[in-house]
């Protein structure tokens, strides 16, 4: 397989206006100023692009069936149910989009750390090499073992091979620990202007590495035998994770005109013209019922009241008749599509925290797990833009059962799912792939009420992993068939109980 990234235009036109404002050889006919060549697109051009496109991953609609599996979204009743989503009967077609996606970006942010590393800049290269890492484990987390040591070494290897899941795990924590180094480095004077995540702030690198190296181990903590010692002992050395308010976002200057918006709210807010950019998604009533039955204060945040009036309504996962039409239903609501000119999330920090509350729970990590566990609710309560929201959720973990850590039981595994359990809840339409994978991981929801009602549904339960996309199969088929036979539902991720 050869996986060839087209260049973005914007790309394009970043280049063509430096190389124009340069004087020298403007008359040589044989150096074009205005063509896009491999000199003149440099990592610092790349950069901007590749970290916009990430944070633009989980707010694409390629990741949206998860939101519908796991309970969050539905479909309104003005649409027909989609027969292959709400039946779980996935074709190697399904996850196909999102595998080449997920690659293009990963290959930007490849070229970014090549680049960088070429000219010295050590800090760029640090930055690229730490979104690359919750990439590629979004990759493994849904295919299991997938093109990584040679997937875009395109010179050698044109149908790169497919490395072990747990070894790409490694190879990532040895990632990270290379790029918090780099972070130590001293920048360029345009990586403040360039890094359009951080700002400039290397500390936030650091921190934002940390987590997604605390994420790596707390996704193998139901391994027979895995010890994640001397990583916890390197990410509290190196300053910990990310805490309140320190969310990582991107935004290159969003505004509100066409392929200008916030990712996510182009997506599924509104669109330059004030229309509806989504009128089929509406919130899950199976969500809507657990929200309220616990008098949750971030409904309102979640979803939206229906245009044509009520309360907040969801539709249920795949009924084929009956449901309420998209003017009767909930769509996405403020606290997810606030504004076009929004900072699109590529890692809240209330995740970070819900983390660490795990990670104290299970001993890795000193500290106070149910005050680690109350900030993380609160923060996710504050992320979210309730009012009084401190308040609110004082209120929240003292009132609700399920909230409430006096019920988090006394081992480690109950205390593990409880916690999860909460992060599920919080992270409602802002990252279905980690909520999917506690669920694989932990199983911790107490009722099977997200489960499709399609009558034609295959499995009473959720697959476990995608299928590799069919791509694969046309264009690295020997190493794709060298994989096996894939089951969704039975060829579980090496980290799955």
């Amino acid at each position: 397989m050869f996986y060839e990234k087209k260049t973005f235009s914007f790309i394009i036109i970043l280049a063509i206006t430096l190389s124009s404002s340069c004087k020298k050889d403007f008359l040589d006919i044989n150096n074009d100023p205005n063509r896009v060549t491999e000199n003149n697109i440099t990592s610092e051009l790349i950069f901007p692009q590749a970290a916009h496109a990430t944070g633009a991953r989980l707010a694409s609609r390629d990741f949206q069936f998860l939101d519908t599996w796991i309970g969050y979204w539905g479909e309104s009743g003005d649409f027909a149910i989609d027969q292959t989503e709400t039946t779980y009967n996935i074709s190697f077609d399904f996850g196909n989009t999102l595998w080449l996606n997920q690659y293009n970006v990963l290959f930007d942010l490849y070229l970014t750390k090549v680049k960088a590393l070429s000219q010295g800049d050590t800090v760029l290269a640090g930055a690229s090499i730490i979104l690359s890492a919750k990439l590629w484990q979004e990759l493994v987390d849904l295919y299991g073992n997938v093109p990584y040591s040679q997937a875009f070494n395109n010179n050698k290897y044109t149908q790169p091979s497919y490395d072990n899941a747990s070894d790409i795990y490694a190879s990532l924590q040895q990632n990270l620990d290379t790029a918090i180094a780099y972070m130590g480095k001293e920048p360029r004077s345009t990586f403040e202007k360039v890094d359009i995540v951080n700002h400039g702030d290397e500390g936030k690198w650091i921190k934002f590495a940390n987590t997604l190296k605390l994420r790596l181990l707390i996704r193998q903590s139901e391994v027979s035998g895995f010890n994640p010692g001397v990583e916890v002992t390197k990410i509290e050395a190196n300053g910990g994770v990310l805490h309140q308010g320190e969310s990582v976002t991107v935004n290159p200057g969003y505004s509100n005109a066409t392929n200008k918006q916030s990712p996510f709210y182009a997506n599924y807010g509104l669109t330059p013209t004030g229309a509806e950019a989504n009128t089929s998604t509406r919130a899950n009533a199976y969500f809507v019922n657990l929200l309220s039955s616990t008098s949750d204060q971030r409904i309102s945040r979640f979803f939206a009241p229906p245009s044509a009036g009520g309360p907040i309504t969801g539709t249920v996962f795949g009924l084929a008749a009956g449901n309420p039409k998209g003017a009767n239903s909930s769509a996405i609501g403020p606290g997810l599509v606030s504004s076009p000119e929004q900072d699109q999330w590529i890692y809240p920090s209330f995740e970070s925290m819900f983390l660490e509350a795990e990670a104290i729970a299970r001993g890795w990590i000193p500290g106070d797990a149910k005050a680690a566990y109350e900030a993380a609710v609160t923060e996710s309560f504050v992320w979210l833009g309730v009012e009084n929201a401190e308040t609110e959720a004082a209120n929240y973990l003292q009132n609700a059962v399920i909230a409430n850590w006096n019920n988090a039981g006394t081992s480690v595994l109950e205390k593990a799912k409880f916690i999860a359990y909460q992060k599920y809840i919080a992270l409602a339409g802002i990252d279905p792939l980690e909520a999917y994978s506690d669920l694989r991981r932990l199983n911790m929801i107490p009722n099977k009420g997200y489960i499709s009602v399609n009558p034609g549904k295959v499995s009473q339960t959720l697959p476990v992993r995608l299928l590799y996309a069919q791509s694969e199969y046309t264009t690295n088929a020997n190493n794709a068939k060298a994989q096996g036979n894939i089951n969704p539902f039975t060829s579980k991720i090496f980290w799955q109980p």
